[in-house]
């Protein structure tokens, strides 16, 4: 049997970066409070992934820190490729509550929520397909998207609240 991270590139993503791909691979990264987003047009097995840290740009020049900007700027390419928010197939993933709740860090204000929220009024707003969304908690996740069929596998990693 040969296994397809043999024959397939394999990228990791970090924080603040994105990957879009014409060809497969897989991408792998490792969420706490950050969001990913994944867009992919099935028709012509184009991708996208970005790894967002905070919800809104608060520096020019880094889009991919940055949710809001993220989620422009990859419908931008596809929009490049001459496909539209209406073939994406997009899911949500991330956005774990990491650090202890106290009382100056209320739930509702957690950076994780604040990611989530975000994307999920963005994706909403611009009307896109969310096919699937594994988000919030106190567990981290770590992602593998196949680019070429809109593939995620997930694993959930221990708890970080203790």
């Amino acid at each position: 049997m040969i296994d397809a991270s043999d024959t397939i590139p394999t990228i990791y993503l970090k924080p603040g970066e994105y990957h879009f791909t014409l060809s497969p691979s897989i991408v792998s990264t490792i969420l706490g409070s950050c969001v990913s987003i994944t867009m992919h047009n099935p028709e012509h097995q184009i991708s996208c992934i970005c790894h967002a840290v905070l919800p809104v740009e608060i520096i020019p020049g880094e889009p991919y820190r940055y949710v809001d900007s993220s989620i422009a700027a990859m419908l931008q390419m596809f929009g490049r490729h001459g496909i539209y928010k209406k073939d994406l197939v997009v899911k949500l993933f991330g956005g774990s509550d990491i650090l202890p709740p106290s009382q100056n860090n209320y739930r509702d204000k957690t950076v994780g929520m604040q990611n989530i929220l975000r994307a999920q009024q963005i994706i909403k707003n611009e009307q896109l397909n969310l096919l699937a969304s594994d988000v919030g908690g106190t567990r981290g996740r770590k992602l593998f998207f196949h680019t070429h069929t809109g593939e995620i596998y997930l694993k959930r990693l221990r708890d970080t609240i203790r």
